[in-house]
């Protein structure tokens, strides 16, 4: 608008003897402020609300205000929202009789303006005075989530309320049709966002945003818990990529004392087991009795010590035979050292911060199974040559607290990330130090200072090929194909992780042996990869100059880069540290469409079309899948993980990094989808498009 057209329209106000008037006047002659773009109206309008703050004598009050307010509350059915704020500042609706304002509210929702309804209750704080199940029930059916999220974002109690109706929904038993019947030909329903599932997911997202305690959503609580039974099942009985003990810590933590998760527990023990096995893990789980199935209660009685022992006898022998078959760490038990206090601790120190220092580092944290809030590291390993620290980060903070030096450990840190003189190995840094943050909110600039740095993830990418992961395969029989760190690893020293301990429960104290074994051979074998890349790269598919790239330009200061989400990393897959990108090779090798074989999670369908578009072989999960499926068919089917948010953190653990990419919900889906071609180096030509069907 120009400068002498709002000139012109303040003059106008002056000359009036009641602005307030004029203005109703002039728009209940005209329409052309009804429609949702710029407008003459609007102008008039919003000149007016400023006008009035220079001239605070104008406002009127009294019986004729509240004539203006019964006139204006009559056009706000049909006033876009853009009109709504400065109508409600001008004519001081605050102050109207809130009946009536509740009135007029409900006269809207009686016609079906649901959304403006809402809108306007907003705007004039009606929402303590209003039934919350009643005003956001047709939103929800609309797919209108996130004006649901802004109804209660002000009010706590109305908060609760709302979640708690929304666990009343998710309960097995309870009919969503009751719920839909009455808004049967609503205008937008979308029947497909409106399931438990989504109901569930929608749950999760707002325990978490508005920082309320799950209990108050027993139900949805007990269906993610239940799906994480089923996972832990698929994983020791179907996969068999968990050890019995780490298993079982799982179990035990997820099931609890609840009866319902019990009972369930009971079934699938009898799906999975023998009577007997059921009955060793029933006792294992302190299942009622009574909740047992006669054959189960009967191998229960007959349970003694020594079978059990015998047993567990029989299982350790197992699990040493398959030792071989994994990498294991050169140094001797006595050299790990597990720290829980600072005395421990500033020994360490002495020894990790010297120049010219090589330091294998890796993190921990206990698997969230898609639970509110995002893991926070509970274990930090540092591995030098001779020996391995192994720091319980929970029981050191909480101490540095209690001594009233709360950033004794983060100081620490950031002088080891950002020291050039010292070498630090990882592998996928950027989402370790992700959840570093999420720990210790001090470390959040962490990232930006990092000097010295080389991530393994940037040589695994250039397809190290010394030996033939096939041929190892074959050797070890039938067992789930390696990926990730573990693939590196058999690639490079010619055996893999055992990653049977990954998805412990690395918050319970104490650990078991195989926890800390497992945790000193993860930072361990980065120093034994580099050591053997840097003395011979080429036989490994490697150009000469890798020692010169990796450990030349480590050091070089990384550019600061964009935040992406509240939730993530700044890197947007979590897989690359921006201290190591120091291209020892360039990008990755370039593809086409026609190769690049994505999983898209049920958040990003538009971007999975859109890739389609582009000839992407793109498989969709649908609104009522699970997140974890898409894990299912990327380990099936070869395919790349393309998710965002919290299920990352999940998935790209059961896919190993390289292999799951977490996309910017924010972005339009055209960014979303350049900003995955470009990270996979996909290279689209115009045949490309259009060439798979739609």
């Amino acid at each position: 608008v120009s400068r002498q057209l709002k000139e012109e329209i303040r003059r106008g106000f002056a000359r009036l003897e009641d602005p307030l008037a004029g203005l109703l006047a002039m728009l209940e002659s005209s329409s052309d402020w009804k429609g949702k773009g710029p407008s003459l109206g609007h102008c008039i309008t919003t000149e007016l609300q400023l006008w009035i703050k220079a001239h605070p004598a104008v406002p009127q009050s009294g019986t004729k205000l509240k004539k203006l307010q019964a006139r204006v509350l009559g056009m706000l059915s049909q006033c876009p929202a853009n009109l709504l704020g400065p109508l409600i500042s001008i004519y001081q609706l605050h102050t109207a009789d809130r009946n009536c304002l509740l009135e007029h509210v409900s006269h809207l929702y009686l016609q079906g303006s649901y959304k403006e309804a809402a809108v306007l209750s907003m705007k004039l704080k009606l929402q303590p005075d209003q039934d919350v199940e009643k005003m956001c029930t047709p939103l929800l059916l609309q797919d209108k989530a996130n004006l649901v999220e802004d109804y209660v974002a002000e009010y706590p109690e109305l908060q609760r309320k709302l979640l708690q109706t929304l666990d009343t929904w998710c309960e097995p038993s309870f009919n969503i049709r009751d719920i839909t019947r009455p808004y049967q030909g609503l205008p937008g329903y979308k029947p497909e966002k409106f399931n438990r599932r989504v109901l569930s997911k929608l749950v999760f997202r707002l325990l978490e945003k508005f920082n309320v305690d799950p209990a108050l959503c027993p139900n949805v609580v007990n269906q993610r818990h239940l799906r994480t039974l089923n996972y832990l099942f698929y994983k020791r009985f179907v996969e068999k990529t968990m050890t019995e003990e780490n298993w079982g810590d799982h179990i035990q933590s997820t099931v609890g004392e609840n009866r319902w998760l019990q009972g369930h527990l009971v079934q699938l023990l009898l799906r999975h087991c023998p009577a007997r096995g059921a009955a060793r893990w029933a006792r294992r789980c302190q299942v009622p009795p009574e909740m047992l199935p006669r054959a189960v209660a009967e191998e229960l009685q007959k349970l003694h010590l020594q079978d059990r022992v015998e047993e567990v006898t029989k299982a350790d022998n197992s699990e040493s035979s398959k030792k071989k078959d994994y990498y294991q760490l050169p140094i001797p038990r006595e050299n790990i050292h597990f720290l829980q206090t600072w005395e421990e601790t500033l020994q360490c120190w002495e020894k990790v911060l010297q120049p010219g220092q090589v330091v294998g580092v890796d993190m921990e944290w206990k698997p969230s199974f898609g639970m509110v809030g995002k893991p926070r590291v509970a274990l930090l390993q540092l591995a030098l040559k001779d020996e391995v620290f192994l720091l319980d980060l929970p029981r050191l903070l909480e101490q540095a607290e209690a001594e009233g030096e709360k950033e004794k450990l983060s100081h620490f840190i950031q002088m080891l990330y950002s020291d050039a003189a010292i070498t630090k190995l990882g592998y996928g840094m950027s989402g370790d130090l992700s959840s570093l943050v999420a720990s210790c909110s001090a470390l959040k600039d962490t990232e930006k200072q990092m000097q010295g740095v080389v991530d393994l993830l940037a040589v695994d990418k250039q397809k190290v090929d010394g030996l033939s992961p096939q041929h190892s395969h074959e050797e070890r029989g039938a067992r789930q194909p390696e990926k990730g760190l573990s693939l590196l690893v058999q690639h490079v020293l010619g055996k893999p992780l055992d990653k049977r301990e990954q998805l412990s429960n690395w918050e319970k104290r104490p650990l078991r042996e195989e926890q800390i074994l497992y945790a000193a051979s993860d930072a361990y074998c980065l120093l034994e990869i580099y050591e053997r890349l840097c003395k011979d790269p080429e036989s490994f598919g490697l150009g000469s100059d890798l020692t010169e790239c990796l450990v030349g330009k480590q050091s070089k200061k990384p550019k600061a880069k964009k935040q992406l989400n509240k939730q993530e990393a700044p890197s947007p897959s979590g897989q690359e540290c921006q201290g190591a990108r120091t291209e020892p090779s360039g990008p990755p090798a370039p593809i086409s469409p026609q190769e690049f074989s994505v999983v898209c999670d049920n958040m990003l369908q538009g971007l999975g079309r859109y890739l389609r578009c582009l000839g992407v072989d793109v498989r969709l999960l649908g609104n009522e899948d699970d997140h974890r499926k898409a894990a299912e068919i990327a380990r099936q089917e070869g395919r790349v993980i393309l998710t965002s948010g919290l299920p990352y953190q999940t998935l790209r653990s059961q896919v190993g990094e390289g292999r799951c990419f977490s996309v910017n919900c924010s972005e339009k889906v055209k960014e979303q989808a350049l900003q995955v071609l470009k990270h996979f180096n996909v290279q689209v030509a115009l045949s490309d498009i259009f060439s798979r069907c739609q």
